[in-house]
């Protein structure tokens, strides 16, 4: 692939990029709406509500899309040249990945099992099977929390590995994800 070929070997490609920023600020917003809806009345609570849903419906989309980019065409970086910094930055990349699909589906049999409608802006979508028990719902519904919780958290020290890369080791490991700059370390491969 020409396209592959032409990037320098220490950045991730343009679609890479674009993924991780793009589900990036939908997980940002996700947990900002979900946790400040409470706040308001309608129709601002209802507009929230609506954004949440909208996001995770786009983020249903583009996240399987970003593992299926990542897993057939996107470059592989090696994550470092130490066992254990490969070892934490690999388990803490795949557990976000697994925490996100899973919050996604967490956030569709809620909704669903609840009995409503998802919504895409004005569009619903009705659930396609019927209404799970209050106890199911309740369990769906902490789990949806805690998961996004531990999500927020683990990304959070995700982006403060970068920080620490960046700002005091002072490699290249940031620029990694960058689509511009002039980045050059002995991890690419």
């Amino acid at each position: 692939m020409k396209y592959r070929a032409s990037l320098p070997p220490t950045r991730y490609d343009v679609p890479t990029v674009i993924f991780h920023w793009g589900c990036a600020a939908i997980i940002v917003l996700q947990f900002a709406t979900a946790n400040s809806w409470g706040l308001f009345h309608n129709p601002l609570h209802h507009q929230l509500v609506v954004a949440h849903l909208t996001a995770g419906m786009v983020l249903s989309v583009l996240f399987p899309a970003r593992l299926l980019w990542r897993l057939g065409w996107g470059r592989h970086i090696r994550a470092a040249d130490r066992w254990l910094d490969a070892v934490l930055a690999r388990g803490v990349e795949y557990s976000l990945y697994a925490l996100v699909m899973l919050e996604i589906v967490l956030g569709y049999m809620w909704r669903w099992g609840n009995g409503q409608a998802m919504s895409f802006l004005s569009l619903q979508f009705m659930p396609p099977f019927g209404r799970f028990s209050a106890s199911a719902i309740s369990l769906l519904h902490g789990l949806h929390q805690w998961n996004g919780w531990l999500i927020i958290v683990l990304a959070t020290g995700h982006g403060l590995a970068a920080c620490f890369h960046y700002f005091i080791l002072r490699d290249d490991v940031f620029q990694r994800m960058l689509v511009t700059g002039n980045a050059s370390d002995e991890y690419g491969k």
